[in-house]
């Protein structure tokens, strides 16, 4: 389905501007995000066709089909719930139905974990994006001969290097596997080429060392170690890094190289928020999203703020967070079952 087809079918049940805008935190350049609640069809929610969210390319308007909204509601999770405690001059359209959903309803302990612990997967998120701010990767590929080296006593010299010093070709070289000793290879030359030796690599996207047939006898010219291990971690740090590139927004990346501060303070800047309302809802059993410190969170978005200190606020607000749950009067959970009665009652009504 598409948004179009929710739209034409009078399917929608709620309707947010939803970010920025309703946390109180929208800037000029602020994208307007949407996010919606439809029901299926009756023909697709009783048949096989069931369809959980509809979104567009971009997925900055996102519809959740209205039993994988409760299901999340129940899971506490914070997208939702935040979804759920949208401010009135930011719904769009709402459905009297929507009314039986009360932000009180779902509330539960849950929150420390569903939020907080998404702000620690945002903080180590920010911790690899800090990485490759700090640490860029050059576009020139480096090759498994990169990662090989011959040994030479107690040191060892880079393959490439020792390659060129002796003006030889890996092509015209042949290995063949030490026993009993990992990545350690005899290597031997064929200098006339009529071995038949198969090189060290086949190619240079090669993820592992050829080897060659050696004849009886052959005293071989050095001993190459192989740094597979090594390798494969460079290939998963280069595929990671390119395709960061490939996708970045540019003018969140721009504006993270101006502050200077070499971290991606906008996604900082949520960390702290998710982890402040966590706070709140913990300590005051209620959720308003329109944030009571909107100079703070945009100083933190702008990158007047060091990581380290941002870092060590998080931690504070992990404790205190832990502290609140020991003592908040809030359930353990939802009462799911009252809640699913409610949404079997709303879903009758609405296919009636």
């Amino acid at each position: 389905m598409r948004i179009e087809d929710l739209k034409s079918g009078k399917l929608i049940l709620f309707e947010v501007i939803s970010g920025s805008k309703a946390f109180g935190l929208d800037t000029p350049t602020s994208d307007t995000d949407i996010k919606g609640i439809y029901y299926l069809p009756k023909e697709k929610f009783f048949g096989l066709d069931y369809i959980p969210q509809v979104s567009n390319a971009t997925n900055d308007i996102v519809y959740y089909e209205l039993g994988r909204f409760v299901d999340l509601l129940l899971k506490n999770n914070p997208n939702i719930l935040e979804l759920l405690a949208t401010p009135e001059d930011c719904i769009l359209y709402k459905h009297p139905i929507m009314n039986q959903f009360q932000i009180e309803d779902f509330l539960s302990k849950l929150c420390k974990d569903s939020f907080a612990g998404y702000a620690m997967t945002q903080i180590k998120k920010a911790r690899g994006l800090k990485k490759k701010i700090v640490n860029p990767m050059a576009k020139e590929r480096k090759t498994l001969l990169d990662f090989c080296a011959i040994l030479k006593g107690y040191d060892s010299v880079p393959l490439t290097k020792w390659l060129e010093e002796y003006g030889l070709s890996q092509e015209q070289c042949g290995l063949i596997k030490v026993p009993n000793a990992k990545g350690i290879y005899a290597l031997f030359y064929d200098y006339h080429q009529i071995l038949g030796y198969r090189g060290i690599v086949k190619n240079e996207l090669s993820n592992e060392v050829s080897v060659s047939s050696i004849e009886k006898g052959a005293e071989p010219m050095e001993y190459l170690s192989c740094n597979l291990e090594g390798y494969s971690k460079y290939c998963k740090e280069y595929s990671e890094y390119w395709g960061w590139i490939k996708k970045r927004n540019e003018e969140r990346y721009n504006t993270n190289q101006l502050h200077g501060k070499n971290y991606d303070s906008k996604n900082m800047m949520h960390t702290i928020r998710l982890l402040q309302t966590a706070e709140q809802i913990l300590s005051k059993g209620s959720l308003d999203i329109r944030v009571p410190n909107r100079e703070e969170l945009l100083s933190i978005k702008s990158g007047k703020i060091e990581y380290d200190a941002l870092l060590q606020k998080a931690e504070d607000l992990i404790r205190k967070i832990n502290v609140l749950y020991e003592v908040t009067s809030l359930p353990e959970t939802p009462e799911s079952d009252r809640i699913i009665r409610k949404l079997i009652e709303i879903r009758k009504e609405l296919y009636t």
